[in-house]
């Protein structure tokens, strides 16, 4: 009797024991499912805040727009062709400045010695500069009865396409002319526009690579027109008569297109630049119109890019 009595206490014992054990793996498997869920709602609410500072950060650079063109309407008879301002809005901090983009080459209009000064201050020899500087006016240049067909070269050298034949549409075209490599394109992207419609360019504003691009500028003129132009805009007409025979080229006036840079930067240690080219109307009921638009996240906060379980 106490045998049987023994064995079926065993027996009760052993089946209590694996109940236990599958509950700790039912426990166990409930919590690492509420892991995976806490992970996953962690994640979703990261992504929707990223996207609202997204939205927030393209909010930010259209009153960074509306601004510029505030200023630059203050005053007609001297509006500004260079400026910078901040102000903060909500969780978010911006500083903006504009440049007209006379400060830059404009590949449509420049002539030959311009765009081939271009060239050499950025490292290519004389003749390849020139040669850069043939091939960008053809391909903007309409054929011409009786001249060489510039799109045979194409075909020699074996392109599936030919030169526009009319005005850049975009400053990345400059990639797709014949000849120029892909680094001296990469160089000159900073100091070229499509834009400014003007064929010299604002000495006043300009970068000093595009300065040096002006005819006889050699490094201790340029050294001392951009110490000159240190002095401000009272310095213009200073600046252009140190230019010499190259002042033609390189004037102090503006043009109807600014480019925007705005720096938005987030109580969340989100960074969100953007880019905008805009031209300035004269009538209608829009005060500008965007001609271009880049809007890339510079910097994310690190606790942000990853989520990892432990």
């Amino acid at each position: 009797m106490i045998a049987r009595m023994t064995r079926r206490f065993r027996a009760r014992s052993a089946d209590a024991g694996f109940i236990i054990v599958a509950v700790l793996w039912i426990l166990a498997a409930l919590a690492t499912l509420a892991t995976i869920i806490a992970v996953y709602v962690i994640n979703a609410a990261t992504a929707f805040t990223v996207h609202d500072e997204r939205l927030q950060a393209e909010t930010m650079a259209r009153a960074a727009m509306e601004l510029t063109v505030y200023q630059i309407s203050l005053d007609p008879q001297a509006a500004p062709t260079r400026g910078s301002f901040a102000f903060r809005i909500g969780n978010a901090t911006v500083a903006a400045d504009f440049v007209t983009e006379s400060a830059r080459i404009d590949l449509n209009v420049a002539p030959k010695e311009l765009l081939s000064g271009l060239f050499v201050g950025l490292g290519a020899t004389r003749g390849a500069a020139d040669f850069y500087a043939d091939r960008i006016i053809a391909w903007r240049a309409s054929p011409q009865p009786g001249a060489p067909e510039e799109s045979s070269y194409y075909r020699a050298a074996g392109l599936i396409y030919s030169p526009r034949g009319a005005p850049f549409q975009h400053v990345a075209e400059l990639g797709l002319v014949l000849g120029i490599p892909e680094a001296m394109v990469e160089r000159a992207m900073p100091f070229v526009t499509v834009y400014s419609a003007q064929a010299g360019i604002n000495a006043m504003d300009a970068a000093p690579q595009v300065l040096a691009a002006l005819p006889g500028m050699d490094p201790s003129r340029l050294d001392a027109v951009l110490n000159e132009r240190a002095g401000g805009r009272r310095n213009a007409q200073r600046v252009q008569a140190m230019l010499g025979a190259a002042q033609v080229l390189g004037g102090a006036q503006g043009s109807k297109a600014f480019r925007v840079t705005a720096r938005t930067a987030f109580d969340s240690g989100q960074r969100v630049t953007t880019e905008a080219v805009i031209f300035i109307l004269d009538s209608g009921t829009d005060a500008y119109r965007v001609l271009t638009w880049r809007h890339d996240i510079d910097d994310a906060p690190a606790e942000r890019s990853r989520t990892t379980l432990r």
